[in-house]
């Protein structure tokens, strides 16, 4: 199970980091642009559906550090395992609901199939991939987290590469 989680960070590492560096240079194409007369119309979309996929492959991250967005101001001032027990049902729910959510996102990408983007005529369904791919990111580390607190106590947060190994 380690290696697996390991390979799917470091895909999804991967995955942010070239979704980055798309919307670094499409950005900068579109600054530079309206900067010596007009930029091109396609910045604009390209610089979106880097976002997007920048959000789907760092959620699952987020999550696995624990820097996703979190009320925890009451939890962690419960006494005792209350506060580990409240993480694990979180975890367990988010999974859970990522689960229940697969197959409508995939209709949803299957959709996109018969429309294609404005200005860069790419077809839609590459773009709404990115709902799919955020659900199986959340799904994996969520899963990941759960095991991780089951079988080996602690919070489950993974915050390092060195954890996986």
């Amino acid at each position: 199970m380690l290696r697996f989680e390991s390979g799917a960070y470091t895909i999804c590492r991967i995955g942010v980091g070239v979704s980055f560096l798309v919307l670094i240079v499409t950005v900068l194409t579109q600054v530079l642009g309206r900067t010596f007369g007009s930029s091109p119309i396609w910045t604009e979309e390209l610089t979106r559906f880097a976002m997007l996929y920048m959000v789907a492959f760092g959620a699952g991250l987020s999550l696995r550090s624990g820097d996703l967005v979190n009320v925890d101001v009451v939890c962690e001032y419960m006494p005792g395992k209350w506060p580990w027990r409240l993480r694990l049902i979180s975890a367990t729910l988010t999974a859970m609901l990522c689960a229940y959510l697969i197959m409508p996102a995939w209709k949803y990408v299957s959709i996109g199939a018969m429309q294609t983007s404005p200005a860069m005529t790419l077809r839609m369904d590459y773009v709404h991939f990115t709902v799919f791919g955020l659900l199986v990111t959340l799904l994996l580390f969520s899963v990941f987290r759960v095991i991780r607190m089951v079988f080996a106590g602690g919070d489950g947060k993974a915050d390092t590469r060195e954890d996986l190994v």
